[in-house]
């Protein structure tokens, strides 16, 4: 076995606060941060209008994801003062780890809970699509559903992970955001070793 530490997968994350955790709990205030994070950066209109949702309740629930270090202002894409323009704040948080427990082990698992009802959502989303595919009936690209199995030590499992991270980053940066073909894609990494 070898004593080698694996690189941290988001070495500059932050950690999260009991502010971020609730914040991100609540399951409208996660879909506006992934529309401005699918948008690149959005007005409440637009994010009331992406969701069926009264703008006035965005504007309350951007402000406390604003407040709690989720997103930010972005004057500089305002086309005047009054004009409110939100964007993701740049870079990952964790929720805990070894290193740095969650600030509310509780609110931690509620949040977790809560991010796991939105993978299944994925995984019903993408297995509601799969027949029309395999089956021939539409050949367009909506998802994906694969499985594997590796057998890595720790350190070679921690490895591939920030490297798919990295990946990810590096075609996240290389996109055109203003590419009429945009689509927001999830993407849930999930994996566990047979320990669990």
């Amino acid at each position: 076995m070898s004593d080698e530490r694996p690189k941290p997968v988001h070495p500059d994350a932050k950690q999260a606060t009991t502010e971020m955790l609730k914040a991100y709990a609540h399951p409208l205030r996660r879909r506006i941060a992934k529309v401005i994070a699918g948008r690149g950066h959005a007005r409440a209109a637009d994010v009331a209008a992406d969701l069926d949702v009264p703008a006035n309740s965005v504007s309350f629930h951007l402000r406390v994801l604003a407040e709690a270090g989720l997103i930010e202002e972005a004057p500089e894409l305002a086309r005047d003062r009054r004009d409110r323009v939100w964007k993701s704040v740049e870079g990952a948080w964790n929720i805990g780890s070894p290193e740095h427990p969650v600030a509310d082990e509780v609110l931690g698992g509620v949040l977790m809970s809560a991010l796991a009802d939105d993978h299944i959502d994925l995984v019903r989303r993408v297995m509601a699509w799969v027949p029309e595919y395999v089956s021939g009936r539409t050949a367009e690209i909506h998802g994906t559903f694969a499985q594997s199995n590796l057998r890595l030590t720790e350190v070679e499992f921690r490895e591939l992970e920030r490297r798919i991270q990295e990946v990810m980053k590096e075609v996240q940066d290389a996109h055109d955001p203003d590419d009429p073909e945009n689509r927001l894609w999830a993407l849930d990494i999930i994996a566990a070793d047979d320990t669990i």
